[in-house]
């Protein structure tokens, strides 16, 4: 009888089963992933490309309404024709507009720069002309805008103050900026040096001298110029004008005029020093009761600090960068940093992502050893020895594979790994126990037999292998920040079972040719033989019974509802909130944040006296280290800063604390544990107006807040009337917490009107009076320092001093020069009006918007509970209208002219990731679908093959429960791992079947028999991936990963054995009885 042909898989096991070339390329394989780890950049997480762009057009003396209808509305519609613009949003303030351009994720940066900047150069016509609008200042911001590495400087010696800081740190801005890699450094803190002249109003006015005179007389005196050269006596002499100023006693000594005959120096008239800047933000380091763990003493208390920033380049290595950054400033230590200034990392990403991903890396090593020792345990030492060797060179190569996709070494591209391990080893495996088994019946000729063993698993375990690509692959085109934040695990994935299939087909053979012995298992007839005697009985009497002529049909019947039961029953879970839904779950990190916003109008003293009664709290917490308190400006910003755009906060009202906690190892809570008490402690503190939210670091991709309501509609003020009534409904709605919203508190303002017609009679403009008023009280920088040391511009200012600008009196008697010569006083041609500020007006897409915002905190932790639970009062709730406000899940109110809302914030994030999965979801199981019936050449056999994917459910849901867990989207992702895992045991029960029936065994015995042989494959593959799985089960974040495999594959890999036989029996029974027959 002429031999059976081998098929594709078989004849690359025949071609590489001797040649000398098979060795090469696995040491190749080898070799690429140790560059791979190399050269890779090691980062915390993965690099999302996401552009952000502030256009600032300043329109001065013009109304918010004004700012609004000029510049923000036409603005807009020129921004919004841009390629790739995500969302445009804008903030009209008196005197100002910012423009927030966001492109959609993925959008290279360089290219949509550039067409932001043709976009707006090109069409400078929006802007009205003759008005005063100045030019827009464009401030692009991306991900490598975050710094990696904070480092904070702080005295206990009485004798430093914050000058003195600030000078160390901009010495250090220029020394660490020789180190390769870094980009973006500055300091955040520490008033910049200036000199003041302080102005008198008395002597100004005794020696009949205005401020204008002032200003022409410094700016004339500080002017220089390099004008010609003249050739004198063969010689060429270089020629310059004038001497610029270049110490205080030179600003002081300026003659500003003449008075009875003799000259008045500016120091005659002011108060002429060398100093600080009025303080318009304050930076202080203080500790908390785990400082020592951090090499500082418990004692310091809060200290005045300056906050040294340094950013990396894009593409760098993150470890290595701050390495160097940390390795320099030691070096400085005792050159550039004097005695008694300290200097304490505040924040050191370099090392968080080295330790993440040494720590991934081990347990990538410890998820491949258990594999190893399963297969050792199931089939022998030298198995699992060609075993092991097949997941190394597998892995190496997708290491390879991955840094040429791009992806760097991070969190979720080593995560990618674990969780692929189980499935990479699948192919290795099914071919290694498809050897041992022939072996085990008898085989001899190891040459002849291992392309025949390789060739009977090909076919299925090929298809198998697309199978698992088909589920993951679609989920690489998830939109939004959560595709690229977890794209890594779909590609690395697919690329891993492409390259284990080569292994499998390639270097396996090889290996098991030269490890594996002939002769030593024994042999046995049949394929029973080869199995246990127990599992042979359990198969017959527990799957025979179903596969009974006469009452096989009543049982599977009964099979079937049960199962069906048990799927509905376990989905409900989610309904009943035995199992909570969320997006991601906490991450248990090293920093929490807190923000502080004040009622406008408040002063930076206020500010400040509120953060110091939250500081205490802070040193009543155990787990805290040390903290940094940033007053009157922001902290150095995170990822999660950059999305909210926590940069552009300034002003006396605002703040922020940033609090370092001892590493997770040294506490026995986790870092949302502690947020929650921190939350406790300092919400009652919030009173008169004040908010102060806590901010812990998002697991994921970030948004403004976890619970965003936008409210729309036609008039401004009545926006705000009715997000004053939804935020009313936030704050009584339990365990919603944070609640804030985009109103601002009324602030006093003070209007100087100019009696025109007065002042007109009198020679004076009201050009002159504005520009005097905002000199005296704004300050004015007439000048600069100049000098060969002075690294930093030093400006001479204009001002008067902080006593004088708070009397009203003492402002209306400053005079101004009229034509004629003469000092006009301000009382004679001013009133001052008391006013309040205007509200800023924002826009979103062109509409205008009022936010409210909001977190949850409590048992349920998740904030879409807490969203459905405010959709629903609101429901109930009349708005000025006296109708229930119109809410919106999916996209701004379809009717802009009357009151609307639309729900944002993390359910953007969660509808449109859950969506898209979904989507890729039901793509793959298209995929899978096609691929089966691609095989088997039939519609029926794939939808029995596929059945066993929503029997995961039964696993899934209830583990959750049973865990306490939240059911998040990496759950989500484990999910649709299991469908293209569990059809491939499908696919081989289904394939020996048809195997055997092909050879000439009764269909029922094949059917008994698939399971009784196939079973040690698919138990030894699924314990494989549940293996790997258990890896990543301590992980906050790939928690629900994890969950999802080990109990999906659990549950389903045993419902399978039984459920894939009987349904083929019952389904195909029929069929194959007509094929026989037709024969």
């Amino acid at each position: 009888m002429a031999e059976t042909p081998m098929g594709l898989s078989g004849r690359i096991a025949r071609q590489f089963l001797t040649t000398q070339i098979t060795p090469l390329l696995a040491l190749v394989g080898l070799l690429l992933g140790a560059f791979a780890i190399a050269i890779t950049p090691r980062e915390e997480e993965p690099q999302i490309n996401v552009t952000f762009a502030n256009i600032f057009v300043p329109f001065p003396g013009a109304s918010a309404k004004e700012v609004e209808e000029l510049l923000a509305t036409p603005g807009e519609q020129v921004l919004s024709e841009i390629k790739g613009i995500e969302h445009v949003f804008s903030t009209s303030r008196a005197g100002l507009v910012v423009f927030t351009v966001q492109f959609k994720v993925g959008e290279d940066r360089t290219s949509a720069l550039v067409r932001l900047y043709n976009k707006i150069v090109s069409n400078q016509d929006w802007l009205p002309q003759g008005l005063g609008v100045g030019e827009p200042l464009i401030k692009p911001k991306g991900i490598d805008d975050v710094p990696m590495i904070t480092a904070t400087l702080w005295t206990r010696d009485a004798t430093r103050g914050n000058r003195d800081l600030l000078a160390v740190a901009h010495a250090l801005e220029a020394e660490l900026k020789r180190v390769p890699g870094t980009r973006d450094i500055y300091t955040i803190g520490g008033p910049p040096r200036v000199i003041q002249v302080a102005l008198d109003p008395a002597r100004l006015a005794g020696y009949g001298i205005a401020v204008n005179d002032l200003r022409n007389a410094l700016a004339g005196a500080n002017f220089s110029v390099d004008t010609t050269s003249v050739t004198v006596a063969d010689h060429e002499i270089l020629i310059k004008a004038g001497e610029l100023i270049s110490s205080v006693d030179e600003v002081a000594a300026l003659v500003v005029g003449v008075f009875e005959g003799r000259p008045v120096f500016l120091e005659d008239v002011a108060t002429v020093h060398e100093g600080t800047d009025d303080p318009n933000a304050y930076v202080r380091f203080g500790t908390g009761p785990a400082s020592e763990l951090f090499g500082i003493p418990a004692d310091v208390g809060t200290q005045p600090a300056v906050t040294l920033v340094v950013a990396k380049k894009e593409g760098e290595n993150a470890v290595k960068v701050a390495k160097r950054i940390i390795d320099r400033i030691e070096q400085l230590e005792g050159l550039f940093i004097p005695e008694g200034i300290e200097v304490t990392i505040t924040r050191d990403y370099g090392a968080t992502a080295d330790y993440k991903a040494s720590k991934l890396i081990q347990k990538l090593s410890f998820a491949t050893l258990s594999v190893v020792l399963l297969v050792l345990f199931a089939m022998g030492w030298r198995e699992a020895i060609v075993v092991g060797f097949a997941i190394i060179v597998t892995l190496a190569a997708t290491l390879f594979a991955s840094w040429a996709w791009g992806f760097t070494l991070n969190r979720v591209s080593l995560f990618a790994l674990i969780f692929s391990i189980g499935i990479l080893v699948d192919d290795a495996i099914v071919v290694v126990e498809n050897v041992h088994r022939h072996l085990a019946l008898g085989a001899r000729n190891l040459v002849e037999m291992i392309p025949r063993a390789v060739d009977e698993v090909g076919g299925p375990t090929i298809l198998a292998t697309f199978t698992v690509i088909a589920a993951l692959l679609p989920m690489a085109f998830v939109t939004g920040l959560m595709g690229p934040y977890m794209s890594p695990i779909p590609i690395n994935a697919s690329m891993g079972m492409l390259l284990s299939l080569a292994v499998a087909f390639v270097i396996t053979p090889w290996l098991a040719n030269r490890l594996i012995k002939a002769g030593g298992h024994g042999g046995h007839a049949h394929e029973e033989e080869a199995a246990p005697a127990w599992l042979v009985r359990l198969f017959e009497k527990r799957v025979g019974p179903f596969l009974d002529p006469d009452h096989g049909q009543k049982r599977r019947r009964k099979l079937f509802m049960v199962i069906v039961v048990l799927i509905i029953a376990a989905s409900s879970l989610a309904l009943v909130k035995l199992v909570i839904l969320k997006m991601l779950p906490f991450d248990n990190k090293s920093e929490v944040q807190i923000v502080f916003d004040m009622p406008e109008g408040a002063s930076l003293e206020t500010t400040a006296r509120l953060q110091d009664a939250v500081s205490a709290e802070l040193r009543q917490i155990r787990e805290v280290a040390h903290f940094q308190i940033y007053t009157g400006t922001a902290s150095p910003i995170g990822f999660n800063g950059l999305v909210r755009q926590y940069y552009l906060r300034r002003g006396a009202n605002v703040g922020d604390i940033q609090v370092t906690l001892v590493d997770k190892h040294d506490r026995d809570r986790t870092s949302h544990e502690i947020a929650r008490e921190i939350r406790e402690r300092v919400t009652p503190l919030a009173v008169d107006g004040a908010s102060i939210k806590v901010v812990e670091v998002p697991p994921g991709p970030p948004v403004m807040a976890p619970l965003v309501a936008e409210i729309y509609g036609l008039d401004y003020d009545g926006q705000m009337q009715v997000a004053g009534i939804v935020r009313g409904v936030f704050e009584q709605t339990p365990d919603i917490v944070d609640v804030d919203d985009s109103i601002e508190a009324p602030q006093p303002r003070g209007v100087v009107i100019v009696d025109r017609e007065r002042a007109a009679r009198l020679g004076v403009t009201q050009t002159q009076i504005a520009r005097a008023v905002q000199t005296v009280l704004g300050g004015e920088d007439i000048g600069f320092l100049h000098g060969e040391n002075i690294k930093y511009a030093v400006p001479i200012r204009l001002a008067f001093s902080i006593e004088d600008k708070a009397s009203m009196d003492t402002f209306l008697a400053l005079k101004v020069r009229a034509n004629d010569g003469s000092l006009v006083p301000l009382s004679e041609v001013v009133t001052v009006r008391r006013s309040i500020r205007e509200q800023s007006i924002h826009h979103k897409d062109g509409l205008p918007v009022v936010y409210v915002t909001g977190d949850m905190s409590g048992e349920t932790d998740s904030p879409l509970y807490g969203m459905f639970e405010i959709f629903s009062k609101l429901r109930q709730t009349p708005v000025q209208t006296g109708a229930p406000l119109e809410q919106s899940f999916f996209g701004q109110p379809a009717n802009p002219y009357r009151y609307g809302m639309k729900w944002d914030g993390e359910w953007q994030v969660t509808y449109e990731t859950f969506r898209d999965m979904g989507i890729a979801y039901a793509v793959g199981m298209l995929l899978i679908y096609l691929l089966v019936v691609a095989q088997f050449r039939s519609y029926l056999v794939p939808v029995i093959i596929m059945v066993p994917i929503p029997l995961t459910v039964i696993g899934v849901m209830p583990a959750h429960a049973l865990l306490g867990a939240q059911f998040t989207a990496t759950s989500m992702i484990g999910m649709i791992g299991l469908a293209g895992i569990i059809v491939r045991n499908s696919i081989l029960l289904v394939d020996f079947i048809n195997e055997q029936v092909r050879a000439g065994v009764a269909f029922e015995k094949a059917v008994l028999r698939s399971g009784i042989v196939r079973t040690k494959p698919i138990v030894l593959t699924g314990a494989a991936a549940m293996l790997g799985a258990f890896f990543i089960l301590d992980d906050p974040i790939f928690q629900g990963l994890a969950i999802s495999l080990i109990s999906g594959i659990f549950v389903s890999t045993i419902l399978t054995l039984v459920v894939i036989p009987v349904m083929y029996y019952a389904f195909m029974r029929n069929q194959v009885e007509r094929i026989r027959n037709a024969a």
